[in-house]
């Protein structure tokens, strides 16, 4: 199932729980803009290039609309859709004063050279700068992009506008990026399983977790939840999977995965196949990598008793039905992986004022937006009598319509 069907699919639940007007339901569905800009771009043989950017602004009812700009040949208008969609329930739930968008461009960045990704970042940058602002929609990193593609856009848009620190996240931290951005994401994912297993009386020390995915949100996640004493026994990216029952050796697989670019050939571990990495036995799993991964087919085979949802979208719809019949317990996307927006909030705040944070306020920062996360998903959850998912999904949705209505745009 695709993710904007999924998307769509549990925002009608949640409005249906919540008793929208079907009016107000239907505006809420309905991006606030679609942009599409052609980008054409000398390349360094000297032949022109051309690429398709877009940007969909789904909704800025509660402030300024936030998501990524990912750079990838297969660019799918309703993948961006739902992903923009879900950056509007994202934040809501977080309680930040965001709404959501998302962009990028079609194209594939390890086929272009710096100074090409350089010349299209500022094409692109140019054609949406008076379509972005501070107070409008703040971009940042997504897949394909880092902090190099934030400086670029940043850069150009000053050109227009006069320095303006606050227009993108994720920069470098020389250009007004945030102490703690790097790992945010999964350092949520820790404070996230954190407040879930203190609910069931449980603690992350002596728990085994498998994790799928060993990018920027795989790693640090392991790297933390080793730190608490949890056992990390297989963890899987696109070179390999590996397991080691007793648990693996995370400072020294980072190290290996570094250097050898992914996890393949680890010694501290069994290679297994990746496919089974989502079936392995363990009491925590832990997606980290693509959407959709968990499905009706390999959803019964699933052994462990709680998902956290770090990646966007891992769960298909039919294999949540199949998952909460066996009695486990998944954490949704859009409050587990909610760290990363959060503490790029933060490095907007700080931008704003002028004043920057040290790493420590940071972290406790996101801890207490976290764990007050996780209560106010738990008290829509015994409101309407729902799962995590839905408690999640009826908070954002009812925080958005609540804001819209207020400020009299109810249809």
């Amino acid at each position: 199932m695709n993710a904007l069907v999924a998307t769509n699919r549990n925002f009608k639940r949640a409005a249906k729980l919540l008793g929208l007007d079907s009016k107000l339901e239907k505006s809420l569905l309905i991006p606030f803009r679609e942009i599409k800009v052609e980008c054409t771009i000398p390349k360094d043989d000297g032949t022109l290039a051309s690429f398709v950017g877009f940007r969909v602004q789904h909704d800025n009812a509660r402030g300024p609309m936030k998501g990524g700009i990912r750079y990838h040949p297969e660019v799918d208008p309703d993948e961006v859709n739902a992903l923009a969609q879900l950056m509007t329930w994202k934040t809501a739930v977080a309680n930040i004063p965001y709404g959501g968008a998302k962009g990028g461009i079609g194209c594939n960045p390890g086929e272009l050279s710096v100074s090409e990704l350089e010349r299209l970042t500022r094409v692109f940058a140019q054609k949406i700068h008076d379509l972005i602002g501070i107070h409008t929609d703040v971009p940042a990193p997504d897949m394909g992009t880092g902090p190099q593609t934030m400086a670029w856009i940043l850069d150009e848009y000053s050109k227009f506008h006069g320095y303006s620190p606050a227009v993108v996240t994720g920069k470098p931290i020389d250009l007004g990026g945030s102490l703690g951005r790097d790992a945010a994401t999964g350092r949520g994912v820790l404070f996230a399983t954190e407040a879930l297993l203190k609910e069931h009386g449980k603690t992350i020390s002596g728990q085994r977790f498998v994790i799928q995915g060993f990018g920027n949100v795989g790693a640090w996640a392991a790297q933390l939840i080793s730190e608490q004493g949890g056992k990390i026994v297989a963890v899987s990216d696109i070179t390999g999977a590996i397991k080691n029952s007793k648990g693996l050796d995370i400072p020294s697989l980072l190290k290996h995965a570094k250097e050898h670019k992914g996890v393949k050939g680890f010694h501290g571990g069994d290679p297994i196949d990746p496919k089974s990495i989502l079936v392995e036995d363990c009491d925590i799993l832990i997606p980290a990598a693509l959407g959709g991964v968990i499905n009706r087919e390999n959803a019964s085979d699933i052994k462990s008793k709680f998902i956290i949802e770090a990646a966007n979208h891992p769960t298909d719809p039919e294999a949540d039905e199949i998952l909460s019949k066996k009695g486990v317990v998944i954490l949704p996307d859009i409050f587990a992986n909610s760290g990363g927006v959060t503490v790029s909030y933060f490095e907007w705040v700080q931008n704003i004022q002028g004043f920057m944070w040290d790493e420590e306020k940071v972290n406790n920062e996101l801890k207490n937006y976290m764990t007050r996360g996780f209560k106010d998903v738990k008290e829509m959850c015994k409101t309407h009598n729902c799962d995590l998912r839905m408690g999640a999904f009826t908070l954002g949705v009812n925080r958005v319509a609540r804001a819209t209505v207020l400020r009299g745009w109810g249809a």
